[in-house]
């Protein structure tokens, strides 16, 4: 690895990146700041700027790092056959993911930004383009679904879709909160039940 300039960079880039999404995803991005990011990835605020530029930029790289790899439930579950299978699995895997005690509780994409400045709108809004993204994905699948009368006629795909993405939120929070793997589950099991037959 080197520097823009050619010289050799004195740290690995992409074990720093991993300790700064950890300390985003830990902290959300208001409270996270330049000294506890350096001293997170073990670096100099010289080489993290060098290297990654200011904290909001290095904020988006660590949540495009955290969507190709511990986000990437969401994709996965996607290519199920059906809707039902689709938004089951996303829920399942978000209950593993989210209680898994290598990283921390929850999703950064839910709660990176609860608490944002005004100067911080940006942030926010990037955020909530990941999240969109995903429910729309859903509103299709349900659609395709409703189109070969997998599901009932009046079914509204984007308010069954919200539905299930205000689930998944919701238990992002609860793991913060210190809810278990099982505890979620049986919050799946329960969504699951208002799923239009």
């Amino acid at each position: 690895m080197t520097t823009s300039r050619g010289r050799p960079r004195g740290f690995d880039r992409a074990s720093a990146l991993e300790h700064a999404l950890a300390e985003f995803w830990r902290n959300g991005y208001q409270a996270t700041s330049i000294a506890g990011l350096t001293r997170a990835m073990g670096i100099s605020a010289p080489s993290l700027y060098a290297a990654f530029g200011d904290k909001r930029t290095l904020f988006s790289e660590a949540v495009a790092r955290y969507a190709q790899t511990y986000g990437q439930y969401g994709s996965r579950s996607l290519a199920e056959p059906t809707a039902r299978a689709a938004v089951e699995r996303m829920l399942r895997e978000a209950a593993a993911e989210y209680t898994d005690a290598s990283h921390p509780p929850g999703c950064l994409v839910i709660n990176g930004a609860v608490n944002t400045t005004p100067a911080d709108e940006d942030v926010k809004a990037e955020l909530q383009g990941f999240r969109d993204a995903t429910k729309h994905a859903i509103a299709q699948k349900i659609q395709v679904d409703v189109r070969a009368c997998l599901l009932p006629q009046e079914t509204d795909p984007l308010a069954l879709a919200t539905f299930y993405a205000t689930v998944i939120q919701g238990m992002s929070i609860q793991a913060c909160d210190g809810a278990g793997r099982e505890d979620l589950h049986r919050v799946v099991d329960l969504a699951m039940k208002a799923w239009p037959v």
